[in-house]
């Protein structure tokens, strides 16, 4: 029986995304709100002010998404469109006040989800791993910022 591939990071990532999501997700599940329409006050929250393909691209969605969760989001007072002072046929978002114990319901929940996710691992382990991920992400964003390496990969 041939042996299985030892996993690679991108793999236990996307799985320890997919189940962070997936637990958030059950632990919402009474709000009455989706994983992306928390998922777009998350952004919000860092992001006042964003035009919304802006938004789209954070989230890595369609325009037109993040536009029906944003109508949404509208409906229920959450969210509001203010006019671009800078370009008229935008609009930039903000959330709203009523969005404020919304948020705390979500970090909460989010506090819960990680601490489920983190169990039993020492807050040193922790703190190591948010860092080593933090660099990661400085290393990957400056590498998306140049070229792709050419002729690194070979096949056969």
């Amino acid at each position: 029986m041939p042996t299985k591939p030892p996993p690679t990071v991108g793999f236990l990532l996307h799985d320890v995304a997919r189940l962070l999501r997936k637990r958030f997700e059950q632990n919402a599940r009474d709000t009455g709100l989706t994983r992306s329409q928390w998922q777009v006050l998350a952004y919000l929250d860092r992001n006042a002010g964003i035009q919304q393909g802006m938004l789209a691209e954070l989230i890595d969605v369609e325009p037109i998404t993040v536009g029906r969760i944003v109508d949404k989001l509208e409906s229920c007072g959450l969210v509001e469109r203010r006019p671009n002072p800078n370009d008229r046929r935008s609009w930039q978002l903000y959330l709203t006040e009523k969005a404020g114990p919304t948020l705390e319901t979500m970090r909460a929940l989010g506090e819960v989800t990680r601490a489920e996710a983190f169990g039993t691992i020492p807050e040193a382990e922790r703190a190591r791993l948010l860092g080593l991920l933090e660099t990661m992400k400085e290393n990957l964003v400056a590498a998306c910022q140049s070229p792709a390496a050419e002729g690194q990969v070979r096949h056969g």
